[in-house]
Order: C-alpha cells, then structure tokens, then sequence
C-alpha cells in the first residue's frame, strides 16, 4: 500500500539518505523527530463576545546549525504530524541553499476565511504570548505561511515587542517594508521556483521560451508563478484551483486570469469549460507544476504524466513510489524541498538585514537569490546523476549533511 502520509515518508527518505552519506542509525534516531514541539491552548475572545479557544503548534527539528526558521500556517487542517513533517523539510531546505538555521514549523487550527480581521489579530497575538518563551532571533524565527501573511506577521513582531523589548525587529520574517521587511520577499518562492525551472529547462536542453507549461493551484506561488513565466514567454496552458482548471492548448491569458481572481486564488468558478484538477495534471506538456497540495501524483497517475520536466512548488505533491515511476520513465523531478526553497532564503537575507540594520534594493536580493538557487540546483543535480539517485533523494542528501554535522560536531552524537 502506498504511503500517503507526509510524516512517515519523510522519515523513510531521510533514513535511506542519511544511510547513503554514511552515517548510523543514531544520526537516523536524532533526525527523524523534531527536538521539541510546544502544543499550546489559546482562549480568544470573538466579536459576538463568546469565548473560542484554539489549538496551536511550533515544532524545532534541529538547532545544531543554528537557530530554527520556519512558517506559521492558520488552517482548518493543521495537525501535529503535518507540523512535524513540515519543520524537518525546513531543516532539508536550509541546509540545501546552505542556511545558517535548521527547521522549525507553526500552525493553528482555525479557518481564518470565517474570521474577522480583529479575531485574526487577536489570535495572532494570543499565539505569539504562547510560543514567546521558545522563539526569538537567536532561537526560532517564525515567517508566513498557509493563510497568513505580512500583517499577521506586523501583529506578530508588534506583541513579541511588548514581551522582549530588546530583539523584536529580527524575531519574524515575511513583515512589511516599513517594519523591516525586505523586497522581494513576497515573489520570493515563485522567483525560486522560476529560477529551478530555467535550470531544469537547461539541462533537458530546451527553451523555456514557447515551453508548455501546466501550474496546478493558482494561490501565492502558484500565481506569481505563472506572471513569471509568462513573462518571459512560456506559454501556460493550464491552471487550477480548488474548483475545477482551465485548459487552452494556444495558451491562457494569464493577466486576464490574475486580474479576475479573488484573494484566496480563486478563478475557475467564473467560466463554464473547465476540467478537473484529475484532467490537468494529465495535459500533455513541457513542464508540470504542482502547486497545490500534496499526494496529487501517485502510483495511480505517475504513468499518465505527458510532461519532461516536473518541478513541485507545492509541500509533497508526489508520493514515493511515484517519484521512482517519473525518474524510470526520464521525467526530470525537481523536489519540493529544492523548487520551493526561494521563500526561507529571502527570509533569511531579511534576518541578515535586521541584523545589521542595513537594507538591500529588490535587485540586489534578487541577484543574490538567484546564486544561492543555482548553486543548490547545480549541487542536488549533480549528486544526483555522480551517485545514479532520484533527485529527491539527492536533495534529502545535500540539506541533511549540514544538520547531521554539526550534531556531530556538537557531541551529540
């Protein structure tokens, strides 16, 4: 039976990887739970004047590089597995674009779509008063995620400013420009994503110019996403979002499509011709995105997909027996934790810049995302083809290696 369940495949993989660098299995005991989870209660008060408490997480996987660094996600969804799952990606990612940090992950289950602005910040602070004693610049520094963004992370720093007066500016990352937030942070991911696709397109040897390109999910990355590659004219002739996709083998309009969704990606619902997401990913393309959510390739589809290169912008989209189908059949994977890893690297570019108090221009973050993603593509690339691996596989190896030295170094194992 396939293993669709994000927390225990992560584990596997990081298992089979960490054998093939060389180390025990005590190095497999340490990495494969986070160090620390806090799960905390908070009673908020809601506008009709009732009392709502909600359940939150914060998860450290591993602090041996450095402090830990990951989003916090407001959904209905959130559970204590996908949040431990989710940090020790956070440490892969940071260690594939060779970050100073290891992983760590937030959550609160709550559907902020049914909320009010002043419930929304309420909750936020009450969440932040919660988590203070284990978060703070030097320690774990939170950043936006699913349903939250730069406002909810100005609440954020505003509450942990009254608490520590000393360090607030550095505690979060993801705030807006005024508070200390850097540019290009919010294209960021969808810039790294873009970047992993070029290079991707350049080693099957074709143009991304006229390239067919098919991005499932149509919120924040997945949207910025398609700009992009219009922009530098691929041709998008598929998209989705939670209600059905549109197809158009001439390409889709995609300013049209930006200029009529709503805030939470919405398009589809406005036109009659749609497909399913089911349909979408089976088009016949150059490049296929998952942007969406996870498990939408499985052992059931893998075998349908008409694209060369699949770049994963979305957490986990294709589940591991999938994986090896796509690398058996020449389809290029570029993983979750290597295409989606943009986002952690302007975060910590905006901790540098809280650091020194000194602030980059967009084209001075841009340029240095881009090295920092070309190398880590080139480096997991590599590896991949020297050692005859997936490329996932490979990805879990370089962002792995630094976390697992350094709790060598340390002693700790």
């Amino acid at each position: 039976m396939e293993n669709l369940n994000l927390f225990t495949s992560t584990q596997d993989v990081i298992q089979e990887a960490l054998s093939k660098l060389g180390f025990n299995n005590e190095m497999y005991e340490l990495l494969k739970e986070p160090l620390r989870i806090l799960t905390v209660r908070m009673p908020i008060r809601m506008d009709d004047g009732t009392i709502k408490v909600f359940t939150g997480y914060r998860s450290q996987h591993n602090d041996a590089v450095g402090p830990t660094k990951g989003g916090v996600r407001f959904h209905p969804e959130v559970n204590e597995d996908e949040v431990k799952a989710l940090s020790m990606w956070m440490t892969i990612k940071c260690g594939i674009v060779d970050l100073p940090y290891g992983g760590g992950k937030g959550g609160i289950v709550c559907d902020p779509r049914t909320m009010s602005m002043g419930e929304i910040e309420r909750l936020s602070r009450g969440y932040v008063r919660a988590i203070s004693q284990i978060v703070g610049p030097t320690k774990d520094i939170p950043a936006p995620d699913v349903y939250t963004n730069s406002q909810i992370m100005a609440w954020m720093m505003d509450e942990y400013s009254s608490l520590r007066e000393n360090d607030s500016p550095g505690f979060i990352t993801g705030k807006p420009i005024v508070l200390g937030g850097s540019e290009g942070r919010d294209k960021a991911t969808a810039q790294g994503v873009t970047i992993c696709i070029e290079e991707a397109a350049k080693k099957k040897g074709f143009d991304l110019k006229g390239a067919r390109v098919v991005i499932q999910g149509f919120g924040n990355a997945g949207s910025f996403l398609a700009k992009f590659l219009h922009d530098e004219g691929a041709k998008v002739i598929g998209i989705s979002d939670a209600y059905g996709a549109l197809h158009d083998p001439n390409g889709l309009d995609i300013d049209y499509l930006l200029d009529r969704r709503d805030s939470f990606g919405t398009v589809t619902t406005l036109f009659e011709n749609t497909i399913t997401n089911k349909e979408l990913l089976e088009l016949d393309c150059d490049i296929l995105v998952p942007a969406a959510i996870s498990n939408q390739i499985t052992s059931e589809n893998a075998s349908n997909i008409r694209a060369s290169i699949v770049v994963e912008a979305a957490n986990g989209p294709t589940t591991a027996e999938a994986t090896k189908i796509l690398t058996e059949r020449g389809i290029l994977l570029v993983p979750d934790v290597l295409a989606s890893s943009g986002g952690v690297t302007v975060s910590y570019f905006e901790w540098v810049q809280n650091n020194q108090g000194y602030y980059w221009t967009e084209d001075e973050v841009n340029e240095k995302l881009r090295k920092k993603l070309v190398d880590a593509f080139n480096n997991v690339y590599t590896t991949a083809e020297t050692r005859k691996l997936n490329m996932r596989l490979a990805a879990y190896m370089v962002g792995l290696r630094n976390a697992a030295e350094a709790s060598k170094f340390r002693g700790w194992i």
